[in-house]
């Protein structure tokens, strides 16, 4: 069984990142979705919200396994046998950042592979960070993530601007 890994802070979980899930289904066995707790950066949501956010927009996906781990992610991936990381790739800034990644994940681990899903020109602009500061000013973001996400967004937001 192949199994692929994921793993990204998903703060919060977008409809590029779904793509990405959805299309990383497609090509393998299995696909970890890891939600990673770094303990120096900070996160406008939970652990527990984030995990909610993503099992219920990955419900129905059948070869999906939600998950989240505090390890690097080169040792969670060894953990669950993992032959590759998925990475999305939205532009060159991505990929400047994701390349040296996926090299020191290869030095560290041989064996599992890093591949590159480029992201759908729908979705090249969303990123999680310019989504909060659109749902801080109390736009609408149903077109930018899932509507369990958008509904957590505005009620973050309604009790930050009270």
């Amino acid at each position: 069984m192949k199994t692929a890994v994921y793993a990204g802070t998903f703060d919060p979980l977008t409809k590029g990142h779904l793509d990405i899930i959805q299309r990383a289904g497609k090509l393998f066995d299995r696909v970890i979705v890891v939600a990673m707790v770094n303990s120096s950066k900070s996160t406008l949501f939970t652990l527990e919200e984030r995990l909610l956010h993503l099992r219920d927009s990955v419900a129905g996906l059948t070869n999906i396994v939600v998950d989240h781990s505090d390890k690097l992610a080169v040792d969670y991936a060894r953990s669950v046998n993992a032959t590759t990381f998925v990475r999305g790739i939205r532009n060159e800034v991505d990929y400047r950042y994701e390349w040296p990644v996926a090299t020191m994940n290869a030095d560290l681990e041989p064996e599992i592979d890093t591949v590159f899903i480029l992201a759908r020109p729908k979705n090249e602009v969303i990123s999680s960070s310019i989504v909060k500061e659109i749902a801080l000013y109390g736009q609408a973001v149903d077109s930018y993530v899932p509507a369990i996400v958008a509904e957590a967004l505005q009620n973050k937001f309604k009790k930050v601007t009270e």
